[in-house]
């Protein structure tokens, strides 16, 4: 009998092309597009930035030096790595920029020294210093040479004196990151996973649950099926479970995504290098899972859709028509969006075990934990638990408004 209900709730869920849609294609598409093609977009962009040349205006006169640096191409093995700028003459260095004639202007309003020792003169640079595309472009080029420019000219005075470059860094610093390698490879979107894989498994219960609790309280059907030989506990397990195996279906096609857009990625850094492959890594362009964090985040998926399902249900034979159950269920998705943007902040956390026992936002810890490969097993199955013991609850709450014909009639 829970089957024969779980079925007819279904098949009501899947006449809806538009539902079909969002359960499956939406994770499917959306997922690879903001984990991959985020970190490819901003590495493509701030990669090409760098290798394409820009306009800098000029006013006044520039030292040789200086102006051969800033026009120069910086090459690594051969290939550029950072394209030069070409300089133009502007007379209006503030008008230029803004009428987009050229991408920054520089301006120095006394003579620049050409010999370290001769005193400091400021050199001003006019650009859109909101734009992202100047700062990884005309502005930023014109700050990386004139760093250089200073330090060559620190050297030359340095030679002359007798002392090499070491003397101006006694002490250096050498960076090696200690992470693990899947936690290197999991970059700064991580994130965004556990957020992504939640929201598409509530809006894949989302249609299914009101359809089969206010739904059927709109259309008058709810009554023929409660005076049917069938008992209340099986009408609630049923729609539970139609509820959860669409929303199982949408998280199973999340970690689908989630994986198809490592592959990916591992072959597009495969075959590229400079700049924007480095940037693309570092923002989470290597994400990958083991077979066992992949089994760990399919059961952790599967027992929040057994909750968000059970909430799902319990707020939907509440409501007294679709749009009312709508409107009710509308702020879970804070409940899901406040918690995940707090997890780019869990490195500032101090998490115990106390947190994996708290439904929902313990399995997107237990999530990020695995994507960054730093998951226990014994906080995976407590996320689990604690995921279960609250669907538990919720299902139980829901049989109790199955009970009641005020809420039942309530319409």
């Amino acid at each position: 009998m829970v089957w024969r209900i779980a079925a007819r709730d279904l098949l009501s869920t899947l006449r809806d092309r538009r539902t079909l849609s969002a359960t499956i294609l939406m994770p499917l598409i959306l997922i690879p597009a903001l984990s991959l093609g985020l970190p490819l977009l901003l590495g493509s962009f701030i990669g090409g930035q760098q290798q394409e040349r820009q306009k800098v205006g000029v006013v006044g006169t520039l030292p040789p030096a200086l102006r051969t640096a800033l026009e120069q191409d910086e090459k690594v093995d051969g290939k550029t790595v950072r394209a030069g700028v070409d300089l133009v003459p502007v007379t209006d260095p503030q008008k230029a920029v803004q009428s987009g004639d050229v991408d920054a202007a520089i301006q120095a309003p006394v003579a620049l020294p050409t010999r370290a020792g001769e005193g400091s003169a400021a050199l001003e640079v006019y650009a859109k210093l909101s734009s992202l595309s100047a700062q990884a472009g005309a502005y930023g080029k014109v700050q990386d040479v004139v760093d250089g420019y200073n330090r060559t000219l620190t050297l030359d005075r340095l030679k002359g004196l007798g002392l090499g470059a070491d003397t101006l860094t006694p002490v250096t610093v050498k960076p090696i990151d200690a992470s693990p390698p899947q936690e290197q490879r999991s970059g700064q979107l991580a994130f965004l996973i556990p957020f992504l894989m939640l929201q598409f498994i509530l809006s894949g219960g989302m249609a299914t649950a009101i359809d089969a609790t206010a739904g059927e309280k709109e259309r008058g059907t709810l009554e023929s099926l409660l005076v049917s030989p069938v008992r209340r506990a099986e009408v609630v397990t049923g729609k539970l479970l139609a509820t959860t195996i669409t929303a199982l279906l949408s998280a199973c096609f999340s970690v689908l995504g989630f994986i198809v857009s490592g592959l990916v990625a591992a072959a597009f850094l495969a075959s590229k290098s400079g700049l924007g492959a480095d940037i693309t890594a570092s923002m989470g362009g290597q994400l990958s899972l083991t077979f066992g964090g992949t089994l760990g985040m399919l059961g952790l998926a599967a027992s929040a859709a057994l909750i968000i399902s059970a909430v799902l249900i319990a707020i939907g034979i509440y409501a007294r028509s679709f749009k009312e159950a709508q409107t009710y269920i509308a702020p879970l998705t804070l409940v899901i969006v406040l918690p995940a943007v707090m997890l780019q902040f869990a490195d500032f956390l101090t998490l115990n075990t106390a947190v994996y026992a708290v439904p929902l936002f313990g399995s997107m810890v237990s999530i990020l934990n695995i994507v960054k490969g730093a998951a226990q097993l014994d906080q995976i199955l407590l996320a689990i638990l604690a995921n279960l013991i609250g669907a538990a609850l919720l299902a139980l709450l829901a049989l109790h408004s199955f009970g009641r014909e005020e809420v039942i009639f309530r319409n």
